[in-house]
């Protein structure tokens, strides 16, 4: 709680000062414009036409950069407007913004850009270019904003290694009507202050059987499925749901169900080393209570507890998608 107790009192006096930085034309004038992008990003979600959703993507893209381009906009939190997710880096450096078009069922893509701070308010921004479905090994390449691994974000942390900064990313990705997933990236900046994404930084070399390091995290589970892969601060590490498949069909990643089970990361010398199995890891602020696994100990499946989450995943409403998680 320290730690976000810190965040929070950076952002507000960021923000209490930004009443003083734009001016009252200026706010007018982005007032209106979130107005005007409050529309176009329901039409995004909504609409039940493709095209009629790519018109109002183009359009609320073309806004939105004429919004940033009023001096001081980073301080404008945009906060009408649904269906974007925008979050500030914990040090308030940068800002990212990031939406979801989906074009049918099968297929979408998602849209953002990293609007950075400048001393004199001026519109510095990075857009970023989904290339996903260009790509078939995602989990094994540095990117830059040009070839970017898109999702939508809903937490960012920051952490530090030999006094550079390290921004750790989490995103949920639509990816078709069957299945969804999760994302964990590491963001950094290099010498031209651009952004870079990944690295080797999930490490898995403590684990029983190492592995070579990962460059990015993804998981997919079932559409609809309440799946964990956040920070938690109480532990001072990622938390990531185990997943088992609810058909017994693990080559099926949409058949994905949490098991009750959680692995983790822990930042340690500018990585993020691998926890198997978190509640069995001795914690420093000691042991967190462990769930309801769908394995005994053996790894036996329970199969009325794993039919007892199938039916609950079922009766839950489509529409019902948590990024927060």
């Amino acid at each position: 709680m320290k730690r976000l107790t810190i965040i929070i009192t950076i952002l507000l006096l960021a923000f209490s000062s930004s009443a003083q930085k734009i001016s009252s034309a200026d706010l007018k004038k982005l007032r209106a414009k979130e107005d005007t992008l409050k529309e176009y990003a329901e039409y995004i979600v909504t609409d039940s036409l493709t095209e009629d959703r790519m018109i109002a993507d183009s359009a609320f893209t073309k806004v939105l950069v004429r919004a940033l381009q009023v001096k001081n906009s980073f301080y404008y939190p945009f906060d009408s407007v649904l269906g974007v997710a925008k979050i500030y880096a914990p040090d308030t450096s940068f800002r990212i913004i990031t939406w979801n078009l989906v074009f049918d069922d099968y297929y979408s893509r998602q849209r953002g850009a990293i609007q950075m701070r400048t001393a004199d308010g001026s519109l510095k921004l990075f857009p970023l270019r989904d290339v996903s479905e260009f790509t078939s090994k995602p989990e094994d390449s540095v990117r830059n904003r040009n070839n970017w691994i898109g999702a939508m974000y809903y937490n960012m942390v920051k952490t530090q290694h030999k006094g550079k900064n390290y921004y750790t990313l989490f995103g949920f990705d639509y990816n078709s009507a069957q299945s969804s997933m999760k994302w964990i990236e590491v963001l950094t900046f290099n010498e031209r202050n651009e952004p870079v994404f990944g690295g080797p930084f999930f490490s898995y070399e403590q684990d029983s059987i190492p592995k070579p390091p990962k460059y990015r995290f993804s998981t997919e589970f079932k559409k609809g499925a309440r799946v964990l892969v956040n920070y938690i601060e109480e532990l001072d590490m990622i938390l990531v749901d185990h997943l088992i498949s609810e058909t017994d069909q693990p080559e099926l990643a949409w058949t994905f169900v949490p098991d009750g089970d959680q692995e983790g990361y822990k930042w340690e010398n500018g990585k993020w080393l691998h926890i198997d199995k978190v509640f069995t890891f001795k914690l420093q602020d000691g042991q967190a209570p462990i769930g309801d696994p769908l394995l005994d100990p053996k790894g036996n499946r329970n199969e009325q507890k794993l039919q007892e989450k199938s039916d609950k995943n079922k009766t839950k409403e489509k529409s019902q998608i948590n990024y927060d998680n």
